[in-house]
């Protein structure tokens, strides 16, 4: 288990508009108290409904990792800093300093600085509501007897288990399955507990994703930031992957494509989509952002978008790896999707992630929408899967589909085997998913040393291995001081 190795005194960076970031005064273990539980009835659904948009919308607010820090905005905050740990994406600059410290590999060597228990407090958040939802319904080991209980059992099992994947991804250096590496709680009210071993972790993931799976059934949802049986297979299929059980992480994401009914974005369509939009048949996940949830200045799109008012466009530009956008063909429609915005040489992601209007720092009210998953991953993992479990036929079959609404002539892909096909479809996951927050998964599930961008701030053209300390939060100071079976290290 990666605690702390090494204690850092770090000034804080300079702030826009005399924005501060608060450290926090109560415990990250406060998602066992039992005060927190009153009102949860066990007989009305609308409560525990309730509680499930509650969950869902701890995914895209802010201060959900509890902070008042501009960096803390949910699920994709954190995909910002794992594309930065990953050295795909790059910080442009440091004139307000909210990415700095994760930028130049900082954050994850320094049990005390407050990120690592933003992105811990977070998860377990997430996993204290979804458990306030199962306690209700009659706690893990029970089968609900209704449809409508199975239906809200599932969509809080599948949270639970994707919250303690993101942590066992984001807390443990590597795939070890004796390994010490997080807690266990599968109840709201429970006392603190000693680490499980990565082995338990990934058995109560998969248990609670393949319960979901069951429970879903045919289950048609009516928005899309709910989960299903559609997301709950994609995130077994990233489980297993992570795990090593290729067949069953291929045979999960083929699932998906045949079934799913989600559409490949064309090559037509790089450009000119703008990933902003729930409407886009092909995301599997996501959120309608709109002006009633009050999104500005601290979201995704501030912090990684030009034409929104925040961060980025005012000096913190998010940026691509050099080196990785030199490996793009020219021919690619996704070069297309990086832009020189003002001649410096930094290529912004101008014609991927664009708020609709297109008008530099015009977006002052979020509207643009959250993207969680989409149909493209599956045909990327199930590619990596199938050529790890020695069907390659099927690996060239999946990766050839994505390329040829990619490239105009896509038939090098026939001869590709061996480690040579396991590179492309590394590298195309990396291109094709730039932004997303999925690079740092692949990097953990690979073992992949990584080379630090060309144009990175601090470390350029560094290598760092997979389970490098600095790519691997700590477990944070307040857990350490208040959970007692968890020792400083």
């Amino acid at each position: 288990m990666k605690l702390n190795r090494l204690i850092y005194t770090l000034g804080l960076s300079l702030m826009l508009v005399s924005c501060s970031e608060d450290f926090l005064e109560t415990d990250s273990t406060e998602f066992i108290s039992r005060d927190r539980l009153d009102g949860i009835s066990e007989t009305d659904p609308s409560v525990q409904l309730a509680t499930l948009r509650g969950i869902y919308s701890t995914m895209y607010l802010t201060g959900t990792g509890g902070t008042t820090g501009h960096d803390d905005f949910g699920q994709r905050g954190y995909d910002i800093f794992s594309d930065m740990l990953s050295t795909d994406m790059v910080l442009g600059a440091k004139i307000y300093g909210w990415y700095s410290q994760i930028s130049d590999l900082q954050v994850t060597i320094d049990y005390t600085n407050n990120r690592n228990y933003m992105v811990w407090r977070y998860y377990y958040r997430v996993i204290y509501a979804a458990n306030s939802v199962i306690d209700a319904l009659g706690g893990t080991a029970v089968v609900p007897e209704s449809d409508e209980a199975k239906l809200i059992m599932a969509q809080a099992k599948t949270m639970r288990a994707y919250a303690y994947f993101y942590l066992a991804n984001f807390f443990a250096e590597e795939y070890n399955p004796t390994e010490e590496i997080l807690p266990i709680y599968v109840a709201a009210v429970a006392e603190n507990v000693a680490l499980s071993s990565t082995e338990q972790v990934y058995q109560l993931i998969l248990d609670d994703l393949n319960t979901s799976i069951e429970y879903f059934g045919e289950w048609e949802r009516a928005n899309l930031y709910e989960v299903d049986g559609m997301v709950a297979r994609g995130l077994l299929s990233y489980v297993y992957s992570a795990m090593g059980e290729y067949q069953l992480a291929a045979d999960n994401a083929q699932y998906v494509i045949d079934n799913g009914g989600f559409p490949l974005l064309t090559r037509e369509e790089l450009t000119t989509n703008g990933f902003n939009s729930v409407e886009s048949p092909g995301w599997i996940w996501g959120v309608d952002i709109t002006n009633q949830i009050g999104l500005d200045l601290i979201s995704w799109w501030g912090q990684v978008d030009l034409f929104t008012y925040s961060y980025a466009w005012a000096g913190d530009p998010k940026i691509i790896n050099d080196d990785l956008y030199n490996a793009i063909p020219e021919e690619d429609g996704r070069k297309g999707q990086f832009v020189d915005a003002y001649g410096d040489g930094q290529l912004w992601p101008l014609n991927k992630f664009f708020a609709p209007d297109r008008v530099v720092g015009g977006q002052r009210t979020i509207e643009s929408d959250y993207l969680y998953m989409r149909i493209e991953e599956m045909y990327l993992l199930h590619a990596e899967n199938a050529a790890k479990a020695g069907d390659e036929a099927a690996a060239r079959a999946s990766l050839k589909a994505l390329m040829e609404e990619r490239v105009p002539d896509a038939s090098y892909v026939d001869a590709l085997a061996g480690q040579a096909l396991l590179d492309e479809i590394i590298l195309q996951t990396r291109i094709e998913l730039w932004g997303e927050g999925k690079s740092y998964l692949m990097m953990k599930r690979n073992r992949l040393t990584v080379t630090l961008a060309s144009n990175h701030l601090t470390y350029p053209g560094q290598e760092v291995p997979f389970n490098d300390d600095r790519l691997t939060f700590d477990i944070p100071q307040s857990e350490i001081q208040n959970n007692p079976f968890i020792e400083f290290q």
